[in-house]
């Protein structure tokens, strides 16, 4: 239980730790950053639900007012701009990536975690992003899923840098990637 609850901590951590990389910032208002690749890696490695119980620890500590997103943005706040949806679609995109991950062991850990990342981390996240984008854009859905199109070329390299270093961790750590342990 110990070093369970020490992975969650380390990877809300590392979520934290990749906001501080320069962001891009859209015209739609929605910044590309580091901490959705973050939220991949939770999944990954730690699997659905130490994933999101990471993801929910970074959440929660952001919306107690830690300047933990990208920019240095927190607080309730966040939950009245455009990046409403990707905020609570986080952990949701976090469980999925993992319980994907947990359940494709007969492929190789590279390739499961490269499928596991793009469905979870990116198909996933943009539900709710993208309805979060519409509700606090005033736009309808199709017009929110345009917006978003520039995200999918900087998402896709995140899914695959989340792969290779997921199965980095393994040849090095397979005890360390808990998604691929027996359930």
């Amino acid at each position: 239980m110990e070093r369970a609850t020490v992975h969650i901590a380390l990877f809300a951590a590392l979520i934290a730790a990749l906001g501080l990389v320069p962001k891009l910032m859209l015209t739609s208002g929605v910044p590309i950053t580091a901490q959705s690749m973050g939220i991949m890696m939770a999944g990954t490695i730690l699997g659905a639900k130490r994933g999101a119980a990471a993801v929910a620890l970074f959440v929660a500590l952001t919306l107690a007012g830690l300047p933990l997103l990208s920019g240095g943005r927190g607080g309730l706040g966040v939950l009245a701009g455009p990046s409403v949806g990707f905020v609570i679609g986080f952990p949701i995109a976090a469980w999925a990536t993992g319980w994907i991950m947990e359940r494709l062991h007969a492929l190789p850990v590279g390739i499961a975690a490269a499928i596991a990342a793009t469905v979870g981390g990116i198909v996933i996240l943009y539900i709710p992003g993208v309805a979060g984008m519409a509700m606090m854009l005033d736009k309808s859905i199709p017009q929110a899923a345009l917006l978003i199109t520039p995200f999918l070329p900087g998402d896709v390299i995140k899914a695959v840098v989340t792969a290779i270093l997921t199965q980095a961790i393994f040849r090095a750590r397979p005890a360390s990637v808990f998604s691929r342990q027996t359930l």
